[in-house]
């Protein structure tokens, strides 16, 4: 008897769905791909509990007759291809003929369709891969795809679904995505019956980009348009001055195609040149066209990835056209894209001068060495630098650079990062009144509204109770919208905005449960981070002198929060010796 057998079609549609449904986000790209492909100008999402429950995608496309509905349902039925050729110039978002299919063998399955020429339209039901009915309904011209009980009967792949939340976040970003690269269409997506997101069709496509990329980015948006050879880049890109913790949001497009690829993404970061700072990443939505043949669309089962033919030359335009758009807005004359406000923004607080908190009176402890290697950090207790002295006692010099206190000791010469330093004061003091009964808040005069996508918004409206505890009161303000009421009072000179952005991109990047320790402790270090005294910031004798009193007052005044030293030094004879004065 043969050891080899050919699978029963039900099963090779299960294998199939494992490669292209990964989760309930997987069936929505693929079902609005079809609906874009079908020229559709309008389309509605309707997700039930994350996309367990139901997935429905309702468009307004050309539609199928009977025919072509029912051959949809076949694995390898496809309109985009007809020719091994056509495959190596796919000009489609979908086109293995495998999506349908693969979802209907895995979930309860419906679809509802009418072009131009039929009378009425079609409706199939499939359960688990198997078609039940076939019949005529009425129906608009368009297709309309129900999704229910996705892996029910898989539960394997079931079981491994997150949370309701997690999934619908995944499915909003996806949504946004797609949205972003098509202005001229509109999404409307829907959760439990709650409108998410409703985006209108846009005239000018840059309303649509400052709508999913958030509208603080109005005033810091520059346009980019380029070609070099057979490669057009357009788009924009943000300001080195407004950056985020992550790459969340860079948007790049191939050919229409949302795609993630590491050779844009390089290259961008490439263009700015040196203008972002060490794990800071640029806003940009980027669309990238060239011909067909010139980019492989098909390695990648759920086609998130491409493959350029020319790689460097695709590099190397994207990166130049990015460059020479901020080297122009480096020149005085140039000025940014200014997009009109939604509403008024309110004034915002003025950055002035570090104003370092004198504090209340706490234990005096020696300055330690900072660990020099992993080697020594058994030991939390470390050998005084000097005997009986403190930073207090040290002599200032000046500053380096404005970035680094240049000190005497009575044994050398001792260099203090101020950013560094001014951070663990601040991340002491807030932790240390996070802990205490009154939390010292500052009530803003203008209440400072923040926009944040779906998973960001739900992420938030989770911390909000947890930031109250820190002096961040914060409240919803409907929709993904919410108000910023007050600050912590040692923050009450800093710009709050960006703050909260990045605890929330933090807080999604390492998992957050509330009132979780470690997340807190990452909140703490973030406000710390923005409110302390920035590298290249003149600082007065009196500021100087202020900073070393209040590090002497640090339980750890030796390292920042992130674990970076705060100070360096060289001894008399290290430095002696390295002039030949003594051997």
């Amino acid at each position: 008897m043969s050891k080899i057998k050919i699978l029963p079609e039900i099963l090779s549609n299960k294998i199939a769905a494992g490669e292209v449904v990964e989760r309930p986000a997987s069936v929505v790209k693929e079902l609005i791909e079809n609906a874009l492909d079908a020229n559709s100008t309008g389309i509605i999402i309707e997700i039930e509990k994350g996309g367990r429950s139901l997935i429905r995608v309702s468009d307004n496309g050309t539609g199928m007759n009977r025919d072509d509905a029912m051959l949809s349902m076949e694995r390898y039925a496809t309109s985009k291809i007809y020719k091994d050729t056509d495959l190596f110039a796919i000009n489609t978002l979908g086109f293995r003929g495998e999506a349908l299919p693969s979802i209907a063998s895995v979930s309860g399955f419906s679809l509802v369709t009418r072009d131009e020429a039929s009378q009425a339209g079609t409706e199939i039901i499939v359960e688990g891969g198997k078609v039940n009915k076939v019949s005529e309904v009425g129906a608009p011209l368009g297709t309309m795809v129900t999704v229910k009980q996705l892996f029910f009967n898989t539960p394997a792949r079931r079981k491994f679904l997150k949370t309701v939340s997690t999934e619908m976040g995944h499915i909003a970003d996806l949504v946004a995505s797609i949205a972003l690269g098509r202005p001229d269409v509109r999404f409307r997506l829907i959760h439990n019956g709650k409108v998410v997101k409703n985006w209108s069709a846009a005239n000018n496509p840059v309303d649509r980009v400052a709508d999913v990329l958030g509208r603080d980015l109005t005033n810091n948006l520059h346009r980019i348009e380029s070609s070099a050879g057979h490669v057009s880049i357009a788009g924009w890109t943000s300001s080195p001055r407004v950056t985020r913790s992550t790459s969340r949001g860079i948007y790049v497009y191939v050919n229409g195609r949302f795609v993630r690829d590491r050779v844009i993404q390089h290259a961008l970061f490439e263009g700015y040149g040196g203008r972002l700072m060490k794990g800071q990443f640029p806003m940009a939505a980027l669309f990238i066209n060239l011909p067909f043949d010139q980019v492989d669309v098909n390695v990648h089962p759920t086609k998130n990835e491409v493959r350029f033919v020319q790689q460097e030359k695709v590099h190397e335009a994207v990166k130049t056209a990015v460059a020479g758009v901020l080297d122009l807005a480096d020149r005085p004359e140039w000025t940014m894209l200014r997009l009109p406000e939604t509403e008024p923004s309110g004034e915002k607080p003025r950055i002035s001068e570090p104003m370092i908190d004198y504090g209340r009176p706490k234990k005096v402890t020696p300055i330690q060495h900072p660990a020099s290697s992993s080697r020594h950090q058994a030991s939390s207790i470390q050998a005084a630098l000097w005997e009986k002295k403190r930073f207090g006692d040290l002599r200032a010099i000046g500053q380096f650079h404005n970035t680094y206190i240049l000190c005497e000791s009575a044994d050398g010469l001792v260099l203090i990062d101020q950013h560094a330093a001014h951070e663990r004061i601040l991340f002491e003091k807030l932790k240390d009144r996070s802990s205490a009964a009154s939390k010292p808040a500052q009530k803003l005069l203008i209440p400072e509204t923040i926009d944040l996508g779906y998973r960001e918004a739900d992420i938030l409206t989770k911390l909000i109770p947890d930031l109250k505890e820190l002096g961040l009161a914060i409240e919803p303000f409907g929709g993904n919208t919410f108000v910023v009421k007050s600050v912590p009072a040692l923050l009450g000179n800093r710009e709050i905005k960006p703050l909260v952005i990045e605890i929330v991109e933090k807080m999604a990047q390492i998992g957050f449960t509330p009132g979780l320790e470690k997340a807190i402790d990452q909140c703490l270090m973030l406000m710390a981070c923005h409110g302390a005294i920035r590298a290249n910031q003149h600082l007065s004798d009196r500021q100087i002198k202020e900073l070393l009193d209040q590090l002497d007052k640090c339980d750890n005044p030796s390292h920042c929060p992130h674990g970076r030293p705060t100070w360096i030094s060289w001894s008399t004879k290290s430095l002696e010796k390295s002039f030949g004065r003594i051997v």
